[in-house]
C-alpha cells in the first residue's frame, strides 16, 4: 500500500506547489499557458526520447500490453459512442474526453505503483509504450487536424513530422532498435530537460485549479462524470475480465493488469487540451476526479487481488 500513498503524495505536493504559485501570483496570469507550451515543445519530447531510447521494446509483445490495449480501447470507444449519442460535442472535445477515459498516468503514478506495489517497473513499460507509440500520436493527429477546422490527407500524412512529441518518440524508438550508442555528452542534456517535464505539467495543472470550480454545469459536467466513471470503474473491470477470462492470468499478473488499468487519467491529457485550447475543463476535472477516485480503487484492488 505504501507505493500508492507515496505516488499520490508526490503528485499532490507538486500540484499544490503550482496552486500556491498561482495563488500568490508567481509567474503572472499567463504562467500556466507558458509552462504548458514549454512542456509540449521541449521537456515532454525530451522525456519521450530518453524513455524510449532505453526501453526494452520486446515488452510490446507481452500479454500485459494486449490487456491494457483492449481495456483502453473499450473505455475510449465507449466514451466516443456516448458522446455521439448524447453529448454531441465537437471532435476535439470528444477526443479529450476519450483520452480522459482511457489514457492512464503510467509515468507519475504508474512507476511508483509498479515499483513499490507490484515489485518491478517492468509492469508499467508496456502501458507507457502503448500510449506513447499508438494512442498519443492518434489523439494528437485528431486534435491537430480538427482544431484547425480543416481535414486533408496531406495534413494527416505530414502530422508526425510537425509534432515534437511524435518526432521524439520515433527517434527514441529508432535509437533503441538500431542499438546506437549515444555519448553521454549528447544524451544527458535530454535527460536533464526530460526531468523537468513532469514537474512543469503538474505545476501547470495546479495553477489551473486556482479559481476553478469543478463540475460546473456549463463546462461539460456530464462528459466529465462519464469519463471519470469509465476510467475509474469500467476500464479496470474490462481489464479484469479480459485478463482472467480471455488470457487466464492469475496471481501477480492479474493484480498488475487490473491495478495499471485503475491508474488515474494522465496529466498529459490536460497538457494536450491546454496546448490546443480545446476541452480544458473536461481534461482538468477528469484528471482531478480520477486522481481522487484512484486512491480507494487501488487500495480495493490490492486488498482483493494482491497475492
Amino acid at each position: 500500500m505504501g507505493g500508492v500513498v507515496v505516488g499520490f503524495a508526490i503528485i499532490a505536493f507538486v500540484i499544490l506547489v503550482g496552486y500556491l504559485a498561482a495563488r500568490f501570483g508567481i509567474g503572472g496570469p499567463h504562467a500556466p499557458f507558458v509552462l504548458n507550451r514549454i512542456a509540449f515543445f521541449i521537456t515532454n519530447p525530451a522525456l519521450l526520447f530518453v524513455t524510449l531510447a532505453k526501453a526494452d521494446l520486446r515488452v510490446v509483445f507481452s500479454t500485459q500490453l494486449v490487456v491494457a490495449a483492449i481495456a483502453a480501447v473499450a473505455a475510449t470507444g465507449l466514451f466516443v459512442l456516448l458522446s455521439r449519442l448524447f453529448f454531441r460535442r465537437p471532435a476535439p472535445e470528444t477526443t479529450i474526453g476519450a483520452l480522459g477515459s482511457g489514457y492512464v498516468n503510467a509515468n507519475n503514478i504508474g512507476l511508483p505503483v509498479a515499483v513499490y506495489v507490484l515489485g518491478s517497473a517492468s509492469y508499467v513499460a508496456p502501458v507507457l509504450l502503448l500510449q506513447l507509440i499508438v494512442f498519443a500520436p492518434i489523439a494528437l493527429t485528431v486534435l491537430d487536424v480538427t482544431s484547425r477546422g480543416s481535414v486533408s490527407v496531406r495534413s494527416i500524412l505530414t502530422q508526425p513530422i510537425r509534432n515534437p512529441m511524435i518526432i521524439a518518440s520515433l527517434l527514441g524508438i529508432l535509437v533503441d532498435v538500431s542499438g546506437l550508442e549515444i555519448p553521454d555528452a549528447v544524451f544527458q542534456p535530454f535527460v536533464l530537460l526530460g526531468g523537468a517535464a513532469v514537474p512543469l505539467v503538474l505545476m501547470a495543472f495546479g495553477m489551473s485549479l486556482r479559481g476553478s470550480r469543478p463540475l460546473r454545469a456549463d463546462e461539460g459536467r456530464a462528459e466529465i462524470l462519464t469519463a471519470s466513471l469509465l476510467k475509474s470503474v469500467v476500464m479496470p473491470l474490462v481489464a479484469y475480465l479480459v485478463a482472467s477470462l480471455a488470457f487466464g492470468l492469475h496471481g501477480q499478473a492479474l493484480f498488475a493488469a487490473v491495478a495499471l488499468a485503475a491508474l488515474p487519467t494522465a496529466q498529459n491529457v490536460y497538457n494536450f487540451a491546454a496546448r490546443y485550447e480545446r476541452g480544458i475543463p473536461i481534461a482538468r476535472d477528469t484528471v482531478l476526479l480520477t486522481t481522487l477516485l484512484a486512491v480507494p480503487a487501488l487500495l480495493l484492488i490490492a486488498a482483493t487481488l494482491a497475492p
